[in-house]
Parts: C-alpha cells; structure tokens; sequence
C-alpha cells in the first residue's frame, strides 16, 4: 500500500479527506457535506460540532482502507470565527467569510487612517469577512467568549487536545503582524479581545501528535497545522514561483500570485497571505464568480449547460451591455460587502444570452482588475487556473482574455488539499521544499486568449471603476 499524507480539507459545504503521495498524487478520497446556515440579516454560519463530525467519518472512511498514513495535514476556510467556554465546548457556531453582519463595525473602521495602517500591517482588508470585525461585533453586543479560534482550529483541537492555529490562516484573520508573526496590538485592541483568548500562534509545518483513536491511524502519528485554503491552493495547482498566479474559479473566485516577502499595495486593494517558509500570496478575491451563471440559470428557467452555450454564441462585448456582478456584495478589489449589481446598456431586443454573456464578462472583468491591483506589486506572466466554471469553454475562454494571459487549466477537484499534504511532506522532511509543486503538479491543458477580444476587454476595463463608483453613488 501506498505511503500517505492525508489532508483535511474543511469546505464551504463538505469536509475532504484525500490521501496523497510524495508525487502529489491522490490516491484516495472520501467527502461528507453539512449545510451553511444564511439569513436575510446577513447570517452565515457552520454548526462546528457538524463540520467536526463529518470531517472524522470522512477521515475514518480514508484511514481504513490499509495505505500507510505518515501525517495528517489540515487546510480549510479562511476567515471563520467560533468562539468556546473553558472546556472547548463551542458557545457560537462558526462564521463563514460570508456572514455579513459586521457592517457597521467595517464601515467605522474602512477608509480611516486606523483601518489603513491595520491592512498594511496584517495583509488583511477591512471587510465583513475578516474575522477583526467580526470580533468587534460581538463585542458591540456584549457577547464574549473565553478563547476564540477559527473552525480549522477546533478541527485541530479535537485530534491533538491543543488549540493552535498557524501563520497562514491567522495571516487571513486580520489579527497578525505579517513582520512579528505575532498578534498585532492596534488589532486586538479595536477586536477587543486578549492575545490570550487566542490560539496560540505556530508555523504551517508545525505538528502536534494525534490524540485521538482513529482505527487505521497509528497513535501518536504527526497532526500539521497546514495552512489557509487559498494559499494552499497555490501550492495545490504548482503555483509557487514567482510571476505564476493561481486562479480559482467556482462559486466565489480568486487571484493569488506567489511573493518571499509579504506587501500589500498603496491603494489597498490586494490581500497579502502567508503559505509557509517564507512564502506569501498577494492577490484578492471576487464574491461573485459561476454563482452569476447559476443566477440567470434560475431567473431565466433554464438550464445551465444550456444557457451558457446560448450566451457563448454572443459576440465579445454582449451587444454593448455591461455587467457589474455583484450579487454578493464585493470583495477585491473594492472590498465593500454593501456593493449592488447592475446591467447596463440594456435594449428590447436583448435577451438571457446577452445578459448571461455580459455576467460571465463582468465577473472576468472583476478579476482582471484585481490582476491589475496585484501587478503593481509582484509581475505576473502566467496564471494557472482551477474550478468547476472551467468545465464550460465561456468561462475559460473569456477569462483567459480579460487577462491577456494564456490559462494553464489544473486538475480542479482537489488542490487545497494536495497543497496541506505537500505541507505534511514537507513537515516530515520528505521533500526539500515546497517549490518542487511547481515540478510535481502540471497543467492538463491551456487555453489561449483572443487577440481582439483582449483589445476590447482591456479598453473596456477603466469604464468598470467608474460604473462601481457611480452606482456606489445611487445606492
């Protein structure tokens, strides 16, 4: 049987657990999903007991298929936040990047001298997601807790019986001086909370032995902290060198570009990540990526598949209408969770293709323009791209030439987790270090850019900020 490391991929709907090899090869797998709770008011929310559940029956379900199991590793959401009591016992659930109910904590903070000097010195933008506001939240509610972790952290609790966390995910929270690598003090001071209240802080290769009985698990074996999602995903798709940025496109969607030493921009558009051992993400993520598809798929009546075959047949430009897709509110590089979607330039004879077409550009559109905010700070000459949007030739090929940048397409089912097993590798010393993803994991395919179409869409593109600003202005 093989050697492995199994990653714990904590997701937005489902926990994974891949078995990986040195290769970065998956040789197993096994996903239980659970729901994330929303409300009109803005709530996003995991009950951690249910994640916890589901990624151990998962776990159980990998372990007992007889490979031999070097390590575990863990990777999951950015950006979530749970409080406990003394015991460990959760007493909130878990926020997602999602849960929208900071606003008015993110609109005291954004824009101000404070917010600014807070996102150059943790990486992270002010913005409903970060878990800097949301604990100024609670806090404004009179609600506290005794420690607070975010839900990877609790995963990781339940194996090993210590609450930790890792420099990659706490590069996400807000929280932490990307230059100490400690928690930053303005931070905690406008959070409210005490260094303390907060797991401790360790390296991403860093390990505690497991704790708890898994059948096929040998005791004691190795539990790595790993790291964040998205700069796992880095790592998952070989996207570790410098001026190759990775690309993930499903639901939601985001642009990081590999740097050795953290920086954000001027403007404060980027988000800068650590992975580990010195490297960093920059880049920034879109709240609106197929979830625009899938939207007119509903509102339309008809079937995805379908309608973006409809929508491919429309000429680059949509017939001269224009998207601002921001069903979601937006992050990068705007970060305003307020921001409103809009279809300009609308006549009688358009129709769902031409919306739908117009949809797929904006949401292209938005990522080039995070690409624009990132290369005023790191080069980027090549991407390399994963998600399910990808399956569909509209997306890739549109994408592709907002970017101006030839697409090399990655397998898009499991690069999170293959990233936290290179971590767990790396951690037992078996790789020399964590740039060999660049050799390990290669492209399946490329997607070429269309000239004009990369013509159109970069001429296009300044109108975008000034539309944004516009219909900030209206709403």
């Amino acid at each position: 049987m093989a050697e492995v490391v199994l990653a714990i991929d904590l997701g937005t709907t489902a926990t994974k657990v891949i078995a990986v090899d040195r290769d970065a090869g998956v040789v197993t797998s096994a996903e239980h999903g659970y729901p994330m709770r929303t409300t009109p008011s803005g709530e996003a929310t995991h009950d951690p007991v249910e994640v916890w559940g589901a990624a151990l029956r998962a776990l159980r379900e990998v372990a007992a298929q007889g490979h031999v199991v070097r390590a575990l590793s863990l990777t999951g959401a950015l950006h979530t936040l749970m409080g406990l009591d003394a015991a460990g016992t959760p007493v909130t659930p878990s926020l997602s990047w999602a849960d929208n109910r900071a606003l008015e904590q993110t609109a005291r903070l954004r824009g101000t001298a404070e917010g600014i000097a807070l996102h150059r010195a943790t990486g992270t933008p002010v913005h409903t997601m970060s878990p800097l506001v949301k604990l100024a939240w609670f806090r404004d509610r009179g609600f506290t807790a005794e420690r607070w972790c975010g839900l990877k952290d609790f995963v990781a609790w339940k194996l090993t019986g210590v609450l930790a966390t890792e420099h990659s995910s706490a590069s996400a929270s807000g929280l932490m001086d990307l230059v100490s690598l400690d928690w930053h003090p303005a931070a905690l001071a406008f959070a409210g909370v005490r260094p303390d209240q907060l797991p401790e802080l360790r390296a991403p290769v860093d390990s505690f032995p497991l704790t708890l009985a898994v059948p096929g698990l040998p005791a004691g074996i190795p539990v790595v902290l790993g790291g964040g999602d998205g700069p796992m995903a880095n790592l998952g798709v070989g996207a570790v060198l410098p001026g190759v940025a990775a690309v993930s496109l499903g639901t939601s969607g985001a642009l990081r570009v590999v740097r050795d030493q953290p920086a954000v921009d001027e403007r404060g558009r980027v988000f800068c990540y650590a992975i580990a051992e010195g490297l960093w993400v920059l880049g920034g993520a879109v709240s609106n990526g197929g979830v625009v598809a899938q939207w007119a798929s509903e509102a339309f009546g008809v079937e995805l598949g379908p309608l973006l075959d409809e929508a491919a047949a429309v000429p680059v430009g949509a017939a001269g209408v224009t998207a601002l897709p921001y069903l979601l509110g937006e992050r990068a590089p705007w970060w305003d969770a307020d921001a409103t979607s809009a279809v300009i330039g609308l006549r009688r004879e358009h129709g769902r293709a031409v919306i739908t077409r117009a949809l797929v550009e904006g949401v292209a559109q938005q990522l080039a323009l995070v690409l624009d905010a990132v290369r005023s700070v790191a080069d980027v000459h090549a991407v390399r791209v994963t998600g399910g949007a990808f399956r569909s030739d509209l997306w890739a090929t549109v994408l592709a030439s907002a970017l101006g940048l030839e697409l090399e397409l990655a397998d898009d089912s499991e690069g999170s987790g293959v990233g936290a097993a290179l971590v767990g590798w790396r951690a037992l010393g078996e790789i020399p270090s964590l740039t060999v993803a660049a050799d390990l994991v290669k492209p399946v395919k490329t997607i070429a850019p269309d000239p004009a179409a990369v013509t159109h869409y970069a001429r296009a593109r300044p109108a975008i900020d000034r539309l944004y600003q516009a219909l900030r202005d209206l709403t």
